[in-house]
């Protein structure tokens, strides 16, 4: 199990280093290739020629040649981490000149024969095969090498000689599981080196001579430490921090991956207490048997933080009581105890010098620092991923440490009632993070009335109630992944500049949202269900209106929800008309539109005469209708005129000079009485053959034509003939209006003919002429067929 975390550990460190490279040089330019845990078993020939960056880590490549890289002029970054590489020739990378960091570590190498690679800053070596350090005397040519990590199973001074005039920044050293510790204790003070980091054999108890207080390095980081000898540990490790004391040079140590007792861990601590170190940070730690009790000295001591991360213990022999106290009355600024399962933490004894706490990832209750009064100093408070319940405990907490203006309670199971009544935070307190708990909207009647920066994200709140206490001085909201359905305005928040609002239930968001956030500088409200209806114009409408860089994710995370048609469609491309969405303006229009269309009408009716034209028009197309609808061949069989004309003699000027002309000149054959009436025959049997040989009757009406004996007799057999033969022969025209009361009652037929039938009206303007004629012509235009001999008439 050690062996595994202790793997875990080095690669998450190769890792973050590569990754730190990898951010020095990405710029636009930079091509990444990642063929990492592909199974190769050598290097692709199909790499771009442009690549830069070349990842073919953790396959099993057990060979690299000048031909598989050459074309790659371009190439900076080359990780063959976690391959089977047995030997190398560096100078295989002699053409890519542009080469800066090279991770060959986690191989089997044994062997390298060196050639100088002038740009390189990262070579890493690291968790090979070598007996010793794989240093050449080419390496003291890279003046620009920034991290050199290596690997042995011996350490001899000489062979850190072609690197000691080197300034490098840090110095990974491996040693392997054959190494025997025999070494010239002296051999790092040759290394002109910033940071130190030291890589101990796993599973074996703890033995090194080396003096790393010769190290000039300011940074040392020591792994794999196993003292599990005796309850006062192994005496070489003891010696290793002993001689710490004596280098006033060191202000950062790191432990990592250690095996101990309690009284080892202890002594841990007070070894460096008196060391000139300002920063510890001890992690992996796992602790076995008891602790003797015994005073810890606190004086003299020039650390500021101390860091202690993942604990794995035994079941306790002694009062935990104990390593509290010893913690909670160091003087020291800065201290973090994460991931230990610790239980509870009790009051400084005295005033404590605490700016910082991290008690993050315990298991803590509300019971810690109750009833504390000793931390008025401290700034920044850390109880994330504990067992807390009860905000308003967690308040009474707060309340005094009057300079706390920090805390971070998130992932606990904080909730609040907010008739207990008990809300009276510390009012220093400027950052408050209650995520991850079950807080409702009752969590925002007890706020800390100064906060700037409020975090919470991922509870159960539906809403922000209206009447919350006013947050004058919020300036940072998060309010993702709860249940909120509106967009809340900046009346409560007038100082609101960023708000986190997504993976919520707003559908509708606020129109005038923008409005009412006037400061408003960084908004992040995708991922919700939004409605795509007419409420939401405005909202788009808003969000156009700001500059791009205010709403985040935009327009990728805002798409609509319902209606199921516009599902999935970005906001951006939601368009819909202010005119279907303004319920009055849509009537407004409408109302207007009629009214135009009706003042229109009236104007035309008045002016123009229009309703004389439609009814013209619709009796056109009526008779058009007709002329179709009858046979032609028997309309001609018996035809000779076009039109019978009936109308009275105190009407015949008006015939003569209008009708006559307009008809005749297109062919158009008319029956007068006067000029085709038979000599010899009867008057009536005139009429009656005249109207049976013509395919219409015409009538023009006029007061003279009641006034007509003969006109009515014309009528008469015209409409006697128009119900014997069913056809629809008459075409009255009103040359003159007609009053009902002055048509003689004897005009029987007349009155139902006006009151049944279409009559075409004389226009007294001349602009109404044409189509007056135009629609007469078409109601009598047929042809008529040749004579094939001319009639004879018999004087009677």
């Amino acid at each position: 199990m050690t062996k595994m975390k202790s793997g875990i550990f080095h690669f998450a460190t190769i890792f973050i280093l590569t990754l730190e490279i990898r951010i020095q040089l990405s710029d636009e330019s930079e091509f990444l290739v990642d063929r990492s845990k592909t199974g190769l078993i050598c290097v692709p020939k199909d790499l771009p020629l442009k690549t830069t960056v070349l990842d073919i880590s953790q396959n099993s490549i057990s060979e690299l040649r000048a031909p598989d890289i050459l074309s790659l002029s371009k190439l900076k970054i080359l990780i063959l981490s976690h391959n089977r590489i047995q030997y190398l020739d560096i100078s295989v990378f002699k053409f890519n000149q542009e080469l800066e960091y090279l991770d060959l570590s986690h191989n089997k190498l044994e062997q390298i024969s060196c050639h100088p690679i002038l740009n390189l800053k990262h070579l890493d070596l690291s968790f090979n095969a070598f007996d010793a350090l794989p240093i050449c005397q080419e390496f003291g040519n890279m003046s620009q090498l920034q991290f050199l990590g290596l690997s042995a199973t011996q350490f001899q001074k000489p062979s850190l000689l072609p690197i000691a005039h080197m300034h490098i920044n840090k110095v990974l050293l491996v040693l392997g599981d054959t190494y025997g510790g025999k070494e010239d204790p002296e051999s790092l003070q040759d290394l002109n080196i910033q940071s130190l980091h030291i890589v101990f054999p796993t599973g074996k108890e703890f033995h090194f001579t080396l003096d790393v207080s010769l190290s000039t390095a300011v940074s040392l980081e020591l792994s794999n430490i196993k003292c599990v000898l005796g309850d006062d540990g192994c005496p070489y490790f003891h010696n290793v921090l002993s001689k710490l004391q004596k280098n006033s040079r060191l202000s950062n140590l790191t432990l990592n991956n250690i095996e101990t007792t309690w009284n080892f861990f202890i002594m841990i601590l007070q070894l460096v207490w008196h060391t000139s170190i300002e920063y510890f940070s001890i992690s992996n730690v796992k602790l076995q048997g008891h602790l003797g009790f015994r005073d810890f000295d606190y004086s003299d001591t020039s650390l500021k933080v101390l860091s202690i991360h993942q604990v794995v213990t035994d079941v306790f022999g002694f009062p935990q009581s104990y390593i509290y106290e010893i913690f909670s009355n160091m003087n020291i600024q800065h201290l973090a105890v994460s991931a230990t399962h610790m239980v509870h933490m009790v009051c400084p004894s005295q005033i404590s010098p605490f700016l910082y706490l991290d008690f993050s990832n315990n298991v803590l209750t509300d019971m810690v620092f109750k009833n504390c009064g000793n931390l008025i100093n401290l700034e920044t408070f850390s109880l994330q991923m504990n067992q807390l319940k009860e905000l308003a405990i967690i308040v009474h907490m707060t309340k005094t440490m009057t300079s706390l203006q920090q805390l971070d309670v998130s992932q606990n199971s904080l909730r609040y009632d907010e008739n207990e009544g008990n809300c009276s935070w510390t009012r220093s307190l400027l950052s408050l993070n209650m995520s991850s708990n079950i807080l409702t909207d009752s969590v925002f009647r007890c706020l800390p009335p100064r906060v700037k920066v409020l975090d919470l994200h991922n509870n159960r709140i539906r809403s922000i109630p209206k009447d919350v206490t006013s947050l004058e001085a919020l300036q940072e909201l998060n309010v993702a992944f709860n249940f909120l359905v509106h967009l809340p305005g900046c009346g409560t928040f007038s100082s609101l500049s960023v708000l986190i609002i997504d993976y919520n239930s707003i559908s509708n968001p606020s129109a005038d949202f923008f409005q009412s956030c006037q400061k408003i500088r960084s908004l992040k409200a995708g991922n919700n269900p939004f409605q795509c209806t007419c409420e939401l114009r405005d909202f788009i409408q808003g969000i156009g209106q700001v500059p791009s860089e205010v709403v985040e994710d935009w327009p990728d995370s805002y798409k609509c929800d319902y209606p199921e048609s516009y599902k999935g469609t970005p906001l951006k491309d939601f368009h819909v008309s202010q005119l279907s969405c303004n319920t009055t303006l849509l009537i407004v229009t409408i109302g207007v539109t009629g009214l135009l269309v009706a003042v229109t009408v009236t104007v035309l009716c008045i002016y123009l005469d229009l309703p004389w034209y439609l009814r013209m028009l619709c009796q056109w197309t009526q008779t058009r209708h007709r002329a179709r609808n009858v046979p032609l061949a028997e309309l001609q069989r018996t035809l000779q005129f076009h039109a019978f004309i009936s109308y009275s003699g105190h009407d015949s000027s008006w015939v003569k000079s209008e009708l006559l002309p307009n008809l005749e000149k297109e062919d158009i054959k008319i029956c007068l009485h006067e000029r085709d009436f038979v000599p010899g025959k009867s008057i009536m049997e005139n009429i009656i053959n005249c109207i049976e040989k013509s395919y219409k009757s015409i009538f023009v009406l006029s007061p003279n034509f009641v006034q007509s004996e003969w006109c009515h007799y014309e009528l008469y057999f015209a409409h006697h003939n128009l119900f014997h033969e069913g056809s629809n022969n008459l075409i009255l025209i009103l040359l003159d209006p007609i009053p009902q009361y002055s048509i003689p009652n004897s005009y029987h037929k007349l009155k139902a003919l006006m009151a049944q039938r279409t009559y075409l009206e004389w226009p007294k303007e001349n602009s109404k002429h044409g189509l007056f004629w135009a629609n007469l012509r078409a109601s009598i235009n047929i042809k008529l067929m040749e004579k094939s001999k001319e009639l004879s008439y018999t004087q009677i």
